[in-house]
């Protein structure tokens, strides 16, 4: 048995988490707003493949109390990435194994900058799931995961963390690192931003003649960046791919757009700035992301309220675009404040 520990049990930390806690594993629950409701109420799961509840949930509000972990599933929001500077020590050993399930690319990259010596892995979920509600999650469909590994050594570890997933009764599959970021961004990218940009959900864009088009050419932009950074098994057919996908989801609000409702800040550096960057320095055209993204900076600038107190996470002490003066400060090239490179 597995000692895994969740930081941010949201809509993906908590279903897996919830998950691996049903499956047997010795599980803990890193929570905010919801934390007094979990202890006393428990972590409900309403699943497409059936509604469940935890009763009794290893639930804190510090990580300070919570133990040394196995595996530690980071899946916070990426805009609030620098906490995990004082959250995460506390759950490290010697052969820890970081999960990171959270959108974008470049993560792993800064963490281990952050974190040398400690093991990270991405985990890619292919999920339709949110948390709006206290305690409770909404699984509306799909669910496997992919895991890449970064830089983890420990052989052992990463198959007794995909074998507890799997008896969790999670579909896991490993898959080389590069690729499973990029075909993720491949979705995430377009999806995430049209929802916010259009203010609909994923079969209005995908049932719109126009909107569906212009998805499909930013997929493509995506695969076309993938390939110039190296990555292989990825071409246009993928893209159709999703698409045809796409069609069969629910409607589905992705979770940059539940952002944009709450009024938080969007994770615009990990999913947007760091794929750009990536393809100037590679002098890969990328006009319809770069037109999107700039759409959802000027939303977000706007949408936050950073600096008045207005913004839903405000009580958070992190500034909103932590991420990117971290990366600001790795490259000399001018950027603005969300770290996109200016041609």
């Amino acid at each position: 048995m597995l000692t895994i520990s969740v930081i941010g049990t949201g809509a993906i930390g908590g279903y897996y988490g919830a998950k691996l806690a049903r499956g047997g594993q010795y599980v803990h629950f890193l929570l905010h707003r919801d934390y007094e409701y979990v202890k006393e109420h428990g972590l409900y799961v309403k699943s497409c493949d059936g509604d469940f509840r935890l009763d009794k949930v290893n639930a804190y509000n510090t990580t300070a109390r919570m133990p040394k972990s196995d595996v530690v599933i980071v899946g916070l929001k990426t805009t609030n990435q620098s906490m995990l500077k004082t959250l995460l020590p506390p759950l490290l050993k010697n052969d820890t194994v970081v999960v990171l399930i959270q959108n974008g690319l470049g993560l792993e990259k800064d963490f281990a900058l952050r974190f040398p010596g400690v093991s990270v892995m991405a985990g890619l979920a292919f999920i339709c799931s949110s948390k709006t509600e206290p305690g409770i999650v909404n699984h509306q469909c799909f669910g496997q995961i992919r895991l890449g590994n970064y830089n983890c050594v420990d052989r052992q570890r990463i198959e007794e963390f995909a074998d507890a997933l799997q008896l969790a009764g999670v579909k896991t599959t490993m898959a080389e690192f590069h690729e499973a970021r990029w075909k993720k961004a491949v979705w995430n990218i377009p999806f995430n931003g049209m929802s916010v940009v259009h203010n609909t959900t994923t079969d209005q864009l995908i049932a719109n003649p126009d909107t569906a088009r212009l998805i499909l050419a930013q997929m493509r932009e995506v695969i076309d960046v993938a390939q110039a950074c190296g990555v292989k098994n990825l071409d246009y057919s993928f893209a159709d791919e999703m698409m045809e996908v796409t069609k069969t989801m629910v409607p589905y609000s992705p979770s940059m757009k539940l952002d944009y409702q709450f009024h938080r800040p969007m994770e615009i550096h990990y999913l947007y700035v760091r794929p750009l960057n990536a393809a100037l320095t590679r002098n890969c055209s990328t006009p319809e992301i770069r037109k999107l993204a700039a759409k959802l900076m000027e939303i977000d600038r706007v949408n936050t309220h950073w600096g008045n107190g207005e913004a839903e996470d405000a009580k958070w002490p992190v500034p909103p675009f932590a991420t990117s003066k971290i990366y600001a400060e790795a490259t000399s090239q001018k950027t603005n404040e969300y770290g996109l490179v200016q041609p």
